[in-house]
């Protein structure tokens, strides 16, 4: 499938088969196409919850609204991100030359120390990136998609073991759609959306 095609077909699927099921080899491929999605300085802050257990995923779906995604997909997915990655920034910048990592390494720490917001905002930014891309691999692998933010943050911290140094960003949820998506509510005309050079 075209890049073009996957992202004008990729909608918000409420409704999953509970019965599918992914094999190993698709779920890897997502998430390995997942994790070359661009962050910041290279710092990969992104956590993949991957959540097979049944049992843990009734208890999710319980402080999420009831809502059906999160038990009936094929591959359920709660999007985190490590607010310390930057923290040992080497590991990032191991293979790149040594001028180069004599640059990166000090310019990290300097641009995200001490910046609680900064760090969250590069959370959110990433993770929405890695979103997007698991959704549209995921279309383009014949699999429908619905990205998720209904749900108790703090409970489903508690569900996971979510460490203290990371945030949830959102769910992910993927499989095989079984009803049409309803026809796309409106969108806005590009001259209500895009601004040329200023506001004023």
């Amino acid at each position: 499938m075209k890049t073009e095609d996957a992202i004008t077909s990729r909608r918000s699927v409420k409704h999953f088969d509970p019965d599918h099921q992914m094999s190993d080899d698709e779920i890897k491929k997502l998430l390995s196409l997942a994790i070359l999605s661009p962050t910041a300085f290279n710092i990969q802050n992104w956590r993949f919850v991957v959540v097979s257990d049944p049992v843990l995923r009734k208890q999710i779906r319980e402080v999420a609204w009831d809502q059906s995604q999160v038990t009936d997909t094929s591959l359920f997915i709660v999007l985190c991100a490590n607010l310390k990655a930057w923290e040992d920034p080497s590991r990032y910048w191991g293979n790149a030359p040594k001028e180069v990592q004599e640059f990166m390494v000090p310019a990290i720490d300097a641009y995200y120390r001490d910046k609680d917001q900064v760090q969250r905002d590069e959370a959110m930014r990433s993770c929405g990136v890695a979103a997007q891309t698991l959704m549209l691999a995921a279309k383009s692998m014949g699999y429908d998609s619905c990205p998720m933010d209904g749900f108790d943050f703090e409970k489903v911290a508690e569900l996971i073991k979510l460490p203290g140094d990371h945030v949830i960003t959102m769910f992910v949820a993927i499989g095989k759609g079984t009803q049409e998506p309803w026809p796309r509510p409106g969108q806005l005309s590009l001259d209500k959306l895009v601004i040329e050079n200023s506001f004023g």
